[in-house]
């Protein structure tokens, strides 16, 4: 079954997002005012409109001083020269993470979902019952319904890292049959995104043709092979006395001793050298293999704003997504909607996710 959708974030977690969550009350109203006009109009709301419509007694002086410093903290900004605003894409994901109210799918929604799903789920093929999923999705949130499935141990062609956020990151992974499954991993505190670009660069060179449990198991076998041969090379350094290591094995240490008697051991240095190069290749290879057990285990997409959406390449549009599972509980495809950014985010985000659970039951029903 697909994940629940998410809570929204606390202003600790939006921080991490790089997103600035440090305003009051009546700055929060304001700006809620503004993307929620958006959302329903598409055009740029002004300080006079405002002062009208939010709950509490401003002047448009006093509503055009909060408008500045939403402007300031990029979460609003100007189209053109009127005096109205819109929400930046920044804004946008701040809205979606910590301010949207998602409430229950509407029954005459979730009656046409199930509708559209049962009837072309039972003895038709998989395939078609999406299909008019699809139509059913993309009609009832006026964007395009998207379907991505993925065959059970794909062959890998290529794949990517995409940093989110400073906690997660997009794995895309292109099958050599041209199909794509992306999903969202959960990163491991402080990794640094020259590490993620060294992964796939490193993944690129060595995966095609294998499945990601094929690539992660050959990866484990060539490390341990490298474990053997530096603790060999160690040994060897340490019984002629040139070095000795320190602290635990897994983060041991090497010291070396007497660096100026290593120049007459020409095969000192080369061992040196060697133990070098393998530290650097091991470091590597933990990181890989940690990204692909996570990639193993992580979650579809969910919601991308804007210029968010690389995968698609949609600068100006947005995509809410949920993954669905077969009766092993393995991620198989990703259902979604996609449209302007200015889609109906509170409407459609459960209609993704219930259809997702639609489709996990079906899948779930067929292996029972």
């Amino acid at each position: 079954m697909s994940a629940p959708i998410s809570p929204p974030l606390t202003n600790a977690e939006a921080e991490g997002k790089g997103v600035l969550v440090d305003i009051n009350e009546r700055s929060r109203e304001i700006f809620k005012q503004i993307v929620e006009s958006y959302l329903a109009t598409g055009e740029p709301v002004g300080s006079r409109n405002l002062s009208r419509i939010i709950p509490m007694t401003l002047s448009p002086a006093s509503v055009r001083n909060v408008m500045a410093d939403l402007e300031q903290a990029g979460l609003i900004y100007s189209p053109h020269t009127s005096a109205g605003r819109l929400p930046t894409e920044r804004g946008l994901r701040f809205f979606v993470d910590a301010l949207l109210e998602i409430g229950d799918l509407a029954a005459d929604d979730r009656a046409s979902i199930e509708a559209q799903l049962k009837a072309h789920g039972g003895e038709h093929s998989l395939d078609a019952a999406l299909a008019q999923t699809m139509s059913a999705l993309s009609g009832l949130s006026r964007g395009a319904g998207v379907v991505v499935t993925t065959k059970k141990d794909a062959r890998l062609k290529h794949i990517e890292f995409v940093r989110l956020d400073p906690s997660k990151a997009l794995v895309v992974m292109v099958a050599e049959d041209g199909s794509v499954e992306n999903r969202v991993l959960d990163l491991p505190a402080g990794l640094p995104t020259a590490a993620l670009t060294e992964a796939g660069n490193f993944l690129n060179a060595r995966i095609r043709g294998q499945t990601l449990a094929e690539a992660k198991l050959e990866i484990q076998t060539v490390r341990e092979a490298m474990e053997r041969e530096l603790d060999a090379i160690t040994a060897r350094l340490i019984e002629a006395g040139l070095a000795t290591t320190v602290g635990p094995a897994e983060s041991r240490q090497l010291i070396v001793r007497g660096q100026a008697n290593l120049l007459e051991d020409l095969k000192a240095v080369e061992d040196l050298e060697r133990i070098r190069l393998l530290f650097d290749d091991l470091e590597t290879q933990k990181d890989v293999i940690d990204l692909l057990s996570r990639a193993e285990e992580g979650e579809g997409v969910r919601i991308y704003i804007g210029s968010e959406n690389k995968l698609f390449s949609l600068s100006g549009s947005s995509m809410i997504a949920a993954p669905f599972r077969d009766g092993s509980q393995r991620i198989v495809g990703v259902v979604g909607v996609i449209g302007p950014t200015r889609l109906n985010y509170a409407r459609i985000v459960p209609m993704v996710d219930y259809t997702a659970k639609l489709v996990s039951s079906i899948l779930e029903k067929r292996r029972s």
